[in-house]
C-alpha cells in the first residue's frame, strides 16, 4: 500500500470494494484476477480495485466514468455510507475507514458534506428549513442555524426565496437549494455525486458557472462526481476516470484529454469540445530541449491564446509555434501534433497533421 501525502486534504490509499462477498471475490481482486471471472466464480461483484488517490486542499476533485465504473461506490466509500472490504480513507491526520461509530457520525456532520443528483427536500418544510434541518439535527441552536442558512442561500443567488416552498422552485434552483444546504454545514469537504445530471443543459451549465464561481469565494475541497466529459473538463482542477472499478488516468483536465494514456481514455475523450477552453499556455512545451529547436520560421501566439485562435495559426504553420509572454519572450512551443490532439474536430486535426 502507498503511503499517503501528509499535507493532502483527503488521502485514499488501497480502496477496495466488493459487494456480495464471503471473502473469496477479495482475494481473487487482490490477485489481479478479471472482475468478470471474479463474478462468475465467486459471485461476488468488484465495485472498486486499489484506488490511490491524494486531493489536495481547496481542490476541485472530478471522477467520472460509464455507469457501473465504480465513481459512486468511491464517494460513498470516503463517508462510509459503504463499507469498503479493504484500504483506508485519510480525512486530513484522521483515518475514516478505523473510525467507531460515534465518530463517524460526528466527522459527517462537522467535516464533510454531500449533495446528491435529487434534491431530497423535504415538501412541508420552506427553502430556509430545509438548508437548516442538517444543523437541526445536529443540534445547531435555531438562531444561529437560520444565520447559517441565510448566508448560503445569499451564496447561491436565492436570497429572496427563503420563505418559499419546494413546490415553488425549478429543478435548477431546488438543485441550489441542495447546495446551499451542503454550504451551511461549513464542512472542509464537500462529496458531489453527479449534482447536475438530471438537469436540462441550460441550467446545468449555469449552475457548473456557479459552482466555480462559488468555489472562488469559499475554497472547499471538492469530490465531484459526474459522466459528463465536458463538464469534468469545465470544472475540474484534476479529473480521474475509472473504468471496472480501477482509475485508469488521474490528471489535469488538458492531459486527460491531449495525452490519454490508453486506447479507452482515447476513445473516452475524443468528442470533447475544448475550443474555448484550451489556452496556448496550457499545452506548450517549456521544457529547455523545445526551446533550444529552429524558431525562426515559426508563427508566433500570445500565452492566453485560446484553441479557436490557435487553430488558424496551426493551419498556416510548418513549424512548432512560439508561445509569448506579454513582454514579447519566447516562453515554449506549441508542437504540430500536439495542437492537432488539442482540437475536437477530426477534420481540423487532420488539416493540421497534413502540415
Amino acid at each position: 500500500m502507498q503511503r499517503r501525502d501528509q499535507e493532502a486534504a483527503l488521502s485514499i490509499r488501497g480502496l477496495y470494494k466488493v459487494f456480495a462477498d464471503d471473502g473469496a471475490g477479495l482475494e481473487l481482486a487482490l490477485q489481479g484476477r478479471a472482475k468478470d471471472e471474479i463474478q462468475e466464480e465467486t459471485g461476488a461483484v468488484v465495485g472498486l480495485r486499489d484506488i490511490n488517490i491524494d486531493i489536495r486542499r481547496g481542490e476541485l476533485f472530478v471522477v467520472m466514468g460509464l455507469s457501473g465504473c465504480g465513481k459512486s461506490t468511491l464517494v460513498r466509500c470516503i463517508n462510509r455510507l459503504i463499507e469498503p472490504s479493504l484500504g483506508e480513507v485519510w480525512l486530513g491526520g484522521r483515518e475514516v475507514t478505523a473510525m467507531g461509530e460515534d465518530e463517524l457520525r460526528e466527522v459527517r456532520r462537522r467535516d464533510m458534506a454531500m449533495v446528491f443528483q435529487h434534491f431530497g427536500l423535504m415538501p412541508h418544510r420552506n427553502v430556509l428549513d430545509n438548508i437548516g434541518f442538517p444543523l437541526e439535527v445536529g443540534g445547531v441552536e435555531k438562531r444561529e442555524r437560520r444565520r447559517r442558512a441565510v448566508e448560503a442561500l445569499e451564496l447561491v443567488g436565492l436570497g429572496e426565496w427563503g420563505g418559499a416552498m419546494p413546490s415553488q422552485l425549478s429543478g435548477g434552483m431546488k438543485q441550489r437549494v441542495g447546495l446551499a444546504r451542503a454550504l451551511a454545514l461549513d464542512t472542509p469537504l464537500m462529496l458531489m455525486d453527479e449534482p447536475f445530471s438530471a438537469l436540462d443543459p441550460v441550467i446545468r451549465r449555469d449552475l457548473q458557472d456557479e459552482l466555480l464561481q462559488l468555489q472562488q469565494e469559499v475554497q472547499k475541497t471538492i469530490v465531484f462526481i459526474t459522466h459528463d466529459l465536458n463538464e469534468a473538463v469545465r470544472v475540474g482542477d484534476r479529473i480521474a476516470i475509472m473504468r471496472d472499478g480501477t482509475v485508469v488516468q488521474e490528471d489535469a483536465p488538458n492531459e486527460v484529454v491531449l495525452n490519454p494514456r490508453d486506447d479507452f481514455v482515447r476513445e473516452f475523450t475524443q468528442d470533447v469540445r475544448l475550443h474555448g477552453m484550451i489556452t496556448a499556455a496550457s499545452i506548450m512545451d517549456s521544457s529547455p530541449q523545445a526551446l533550444a529547436g529552429p524558431m525562426s520560421a515559426s508563427e508566433s501566439v500570445p500565452e492566453d491564446a485560446v484553441l479557436d485562435d490557435l487553430v488558424p495559426a496551426g493551419l498556416r504553420a510548418t513549424h512548432p509555434l512560439r508561445v509569448l509572454d506579454e513582454g514579447g519572450q519566447v516562453v515554449g512551443v506549441i508542437p504540430l501534433e500536439r495542437l492537432a490532439r488539442a482540437m475536437a474536430s477530426d477534420e481540423a486535426a487532420a488539416a493540421v497533421a497534413r502540415n
